[in-house]
């Protein structure tokens, strides 16, 4: 998710990589909650008695087992003010509870209260947010959860380091335009009691902003929402081991190695209308090349039958085997990407003439480097900054542009630039699939003149390097998506000038459009925002910041043994909180 840039969670991930992406799963042994729905995602607000445990049984599950799960890179964060991408969040669901969180039946997704007893109640005109924990819910070592420790997880989310997770407590509890601003009033735990959160009592907190924000409720659903104990604080450790609060603890974690989960005895289930604890233990394996992953999950050896990933794609490699084997078919859960959009980011600080962008976007060979990721399967491709999934999404296509690239129309675009580029840097992660990538690009774009020098990074390393200020690239890919399913945290926060690189990754400035976004959000009535929202998201486009290249799917596997497998219509990957083993 930039559940998060502006993601559902999302950071983003390059070039595919991790799947981030909404709909029904293929079958995993007796029907998952994803398994009947392949429509864009939805996420109506549940009511108390929705927001009540037990989560819905998974038919056919059994209890017990050591489920495996393979992804080529650790986890980027796990500490819950710092999580913000999907594949990260969809797993912190094992061990971490928030004050909502999505319920899954049939594939359609529901934010009811997960620690919060419903989605909250607002009173003030939206001003004023109250929320009420649940009876008995606690952390690993039996102790209650509590308001204060709440408060004290979004008070961590203003400090130094939190910045690369979702910026929206610390913006909209001060009333700062941007994180940085609303730093300046208040720096984290370290400057003491955040006057803006009341906790009257051990179970109610309640949320004051000087404006209006009805989107709270989705808000409370991000990981930067978990509550964390103080003394339990371990600072940067906390990003290795944080203390449970779900129905598994972490028992062992080797940063790029290994991540082992067990159950977490004090989680009651009466209490969470999210989550099962089907398997005894979860063991992560980090390092293994996709390809490898896929095979081993393929054969059903090593343990890959009962293996599963939640941050690996089917690699193309095997696309024929899927496609023809009818065993091997059975083991792809697949799914529409929700609200996720793939782009190749252009660094507006270096790539500053708006010509030489639009020819880049015309020149781009879109149809070509989306065959070398699988052809149609990997998603439609895209014109728009936004999701078709979204609420009341309009679709646009300000410069059209040839699916294979246009190298003539590009040239053209070039003759207008002040100063035409000699050459490009374009970021990739060192991966098969990126390779192949940069590869189409290098050749596509010299048909319009335009030189690219590739530059390899290593895949867990690529976003760190490619949204840090002084990034010496001028292109990369990325896919992210809103945080939830309106546009109100995509222009605001993705094309916001006065956010920083971590956020604003194409380094777009605009002050027009700067205090467009001021206006905006001043605007209660959410249809009316999302319509002013989608005019402002026209105007960004029209210096075209970015080049859209898909609304991408998700193809993951499941090993032969693996039940309840889907893909998580929020948080775009295998949701491994509903997974069982059949035997």
């Amino acid at each position: 998710m930039r559940l998060t840039k502006a993601t559902l969670a999302v950071l983003a991930t390059a070039l595919l990589a991790t799947a981030c992406s909404a709909g029904a799963g293929a079958g995993g042994g007796g029907a998952a909650p994803g398994a009947k729905d392949t429509s864009p995602l939805t996420a109506a607000l549940g009511t108390e008695q929705e927001s009540a445990g037990p989560a819905p049984a998974v038919p056919g599950a059994k209890p017990g087992g050591t489920v495996n799960v393979y992804n080529t890179t650790d986890f980027r964060h796990l500490d819950p003010q710092k999580v913000y991408a999907g594949a990260a969040y969809n797993t912190s669901l094992l061990w971490g509870r928030q004050l909502t969180q999505y319920q899954v039946v049939d594939g359609k997704a529901k934010l009811v209260g997960d620690l919060a007893t419903d989605t909250g109640t607002a009173t003030d005109g939206g001003r004023t947010w109250t929320y009420r924990l649940k009876a008995g819910v606690a952390w690993e070592d039996g102790q209650p959860i509590t308001s204060q420790q709440v408060k004290y997880g979004i008070e961590r989310s203003f400090g130094k380091g939190f910045e690369v997770g979702p910026p929206y407590w610390a913006q909209w509890l001060t009333g700062e335009a941007s994180y940085e601003d609303a730093r300046k009033k208040y720096a984290g735990p370290q400057d003491g009691d955040l006057a803006a959160i009341e906790t009257p009592d051990e179970r109610t907190l309640v949320l004051r902003f000087p404006q209006p924000q009805a989107d709270v409720p989705y808000m409370a659903a991000q990981s930067s929402s978990s509550p964390v104990r103080k003394d339990k604080d371990t600072g940067t450790d906390y990003d290795r081991l944080p203390f449970a609060s779900g129905p598994y603890r972490i028992a062992e974690h080797v940063q790029n190695t290994r991540l082992v989960l067990e159950r977490n005895p004090h989680w009651k289930p009466e209490t969470d209308p999210i989550r099962n604890q089907y398997p005894e233990k979860f063991v992560f394996s980090f390092g293994k090349e996709a390809l490898n992953i896929n095979q081993e999950i393929l054969s059903g050896r090593d343990g890959g039958a009962n293996a599963t990933t939640v941050a690996t794609q089917l690699s193309p490699e095997l696309y024929q085997t899927t496609d023809t084997d009818p065993k091997a078919k059975e083991l792809v859960v697949t799914g529409r990407q929700g609200a996720f959009v793939t782009q190749l980011v252009v660094n507006n600080e270096r790539v500053a003439d708006p010509e030489v962008r639009k020819a880049l976007h015309l020149a781009y060979p879109r149809q070509q480097a989306r065959q070398v990721l699988g052809g149609s399967r990997v998603g439609e491709l895209a014109t728009t900054l936004s999701s078709p999934a979204l609420l009341d999404w309009q679709k646009y296509d300000l410069y059209p542009a040839k699916p294979a690239g246009d190298p003539e129309a590009a040239k053209q675009a070039l003759a207008k630039a002040k100063q035409a580029p000699t050459s490009l840097t374009y970021a990739y992660a060192n991966t098969p699939n990126g390779q192949r990538v940069a590869q189409v690009l290098v050749d596509g774009f010299a048909k319009a003149g335009i030189t690219i020098v590739p530059k390899p990074v290593d895949a867990k390393a690529l976003l760190d390097e490619a949204h840090r200020a002084d990034s010496p690239y001028d292109l990369f890919e990325e896919t992210s998506s809103v945080d939830w399913p309106t546009p109100s945290t995509l222009v605001p926060f993705s094309f916001d000038g006065r956010a920083n690189s971590d956020l604003n990754s194409a380094r777009y400035r605009n002050p027009a459009v700067d205090k467009e976004i001021d206006r905006i959000n001043q605007i209660g009535e959410p249809r009316q925002k999302a319509k002013e929202l989608y005019a402002l998201e026209q105007t960004v486009m029209k210096d075209v910041p970015v080049l859209p290249f898909a609304y991408p799917n998700a193809t993951q596997l499941r090993g032969a043994n693996v039940g309840g497998a889907f893909i998580h219509p929020i948080y775009g990957s295998v949701s491994l909180a509903w997974v069982f083993l059949k035997a």
